[in-house]
């Protein structure tokens, strides 16, 4: 896949995300299937701290900083050490799709890139930038999958006793 075709499709993806986002309601924002899954509130604040604070700028580093250390990340922890539960919803799904537009604009203005710069990660060895850009939009599908995958088991928990069978298999 070509790098303008993976760009374009990280600009397509902030209008999925934006339609996923919306008018959801206030139970569902927090709800969550189970205790150690996350709701879509955690969901979005993690897109938001991943556009800002892994892919975009870890990409930039790759690109334009060769051989300085990335700086460190805990996606995981974040969810509990910035309290995403706590953020609100609305807020968190703007200022994400702002910095999707950020990181667009940056991708579309870039001069002369060297795709083939590569860092070497401790867990992921040889990643180059085009790889990284690659794994940025791989991302966006994991998460839309699993919004999807919050909102197909929301609906299966509110709508007990029926069940949802009929409309194929999970």
């Amino acid at each position: 896949m070509e790098i303008k075709e993976i760009v374009l499709k990280l600009s397509q993806n902030a209008a999925v995300f934006k339609s996923l986002f919306q008018d959801i309601p206030a139970e569902q924002i927090h709800w969550k299937p189970a205790a150690d899954k996350w709701s879509l509130l955690q969901v979005v604040c993690h897109l938001l701290d991943e556009e800002r604070e892994d892919f975009r700028q870890r990409l930039d580093y790759t690109l334009n900083r060769s051989g300085e250390t990335w700086p460190s990340i805990d996606p995981q922890g974040w969810v509990i050490s910035r309290a995403y539960h706590k953020k609100n919803f609305e807020n968190a799904t703007e200022e994400f799709l702002k910095e999707r537009a950020a990181s667009i604009n940056w991708l579309s203005h870039l001069q002369k890139p060297q795709w083939e710069n590569a860092y070497t990660h401790p867990q992921a060895g040889n990643l180059t930038a085009k790889q990284i850009l690659a794994n940025w939009l791989a991302h966006d599908y994991f998460h839309i999958r699993q919004i999807t995958r919050l909102n197909y088991q929301y609906l299966e928990a509110k709508i007990v006793p029926l069940t949802l069978h009929y409309a194929g298999n999970w």
